[in-house]
C-alpha cells in the first residue's frame, strides 16, 4: 500500500510540474521574439557514410512566424525539416513542459526540460531541450516528430550575448527526412551498394554560419 502511495505521489508531482511552462524557456522565447528577421551565409558539410559531397555554400533567410528558408545555386539536398535553429516550431502550438533537472554537457551545466505539445495539430510529439539558463539560449535539442522521425540539433555561439548560433550540427535519419539523393549538386558521389547494405541510414549536416544581417523589433 505504501509503495502504491509513493508511486501515486511521484506521478502526481510530475503532472503538477508539467502544467506550467518553464520560466527559463519563456525567457529564451522573449529573446528570440526580439528578432523579426535575419539573413546569413552558410558553409555546409554533409557527413553520411555512403555519400561524398564537397563543401557547399548556401543562404538562410528567416522571418518571424515563418519557416526558415535555405537556398543554394548548386544543390537542393537539404531536408524539408530538421534545420530550423530558430526553434519556432516549438511555440507554434500550445504545450506544457516537464523539468528534468540539470545535466553537464561538454563541461557546461545545462537545464533539461521536455516540451510536450497539447494540440493535435502540432507535428511534434516530444522535444527535449538543453538550455544555458545564464546565456538564455538553447544549446542542444532532440525533436521527436509524429511522421518524420527524430532529429537532433547542436548549437554553438560565438559570444555570450549572441542569441543566434554561428555553428549548427543536425543529426537525422535519412529515410525519415527523405533527402533527394539525385539533386545533391556538382562533385557529389553516392555509393549505392553501401547505401542499400546499411539498415540504419543516419547522417549529420554541419553548418558554419557567417555574415548575419539581423533586424530587431
Amino acid at each position: 500500500m505504501i509503495r502504491y502511495l509513493f508511486l501515486f505521489l511521484v506521478l502526481g508531482t510530475q503532472i503538477a510540474n508539467a502544467q506550467k511552462v518553464d520560466a527559463d524557456l519563456l525567457h529564451i522565447k522573449q529573446r528570440m521574439d526580439s528578432v523579426s528577421q535575419f539573413t546569413a551565409d552558410i558553409t555546409l558539410d554533409l557527413e553520411v557514410s555512403f555519400i561524398k559531397m564537397p563543401t557547399k555554400t548556401a543562404k538562410v533567410r528567416y522571418a518571424k512566424d515563418k519557416k526558415m528558408l535555405f537556398s543554394s545555386s548548386d544543390f537542393v539536398m537539404l531536408p524539408k525539416r530538421g534545420l530550423d535553429f530558430s526553434m519556432s516550431e516549438i511555440f507554434k502550438h500550445p504545450f506544457i513542459t516537464v523539468d528534468r533537472g540539470m545535466e553537464k554537457r561538454n563541461g557546461k551545466l545545462l537545464k533539461v526540460i521536455n516540451v510536450i505539445p497539447t494540440d493535435n495539430q502540432s507535428d511534434l510529439a516530444l522535444v527535449t531541450l538543453y538550455m544555458d539558463t545564464k546565456a538564455r539560449r538553447i544549446v542542444e535539442s532532440e525533436v521527436n516528430t509524429r511522421k518524420d522521425g527524430t532529429y537532433t540539433l547542436l548549437m554553438q555561439y560565438a559570444s555570450f550575448n549572441n542569441i543566434l548560433p554561428d555553428y549548427v550540427e543536425a543529426g537525422f535519419a535519412i529515410e525519415k527526412l527523405k533527402i533527394p539523393l539525385n539533386f545533391m549538386g556538382k562533385g557529389t558521389k553516392i555509393d549505392r551498394k553501401q547505401m542499400r547494405s546499411e539498415e540504419t541510414k543516419t547522417g549529420k549536416i554541419k553548418m558554419k554560419i557567417d555574415n548575419y544581417v539581423i533586424k530587431y523589433k
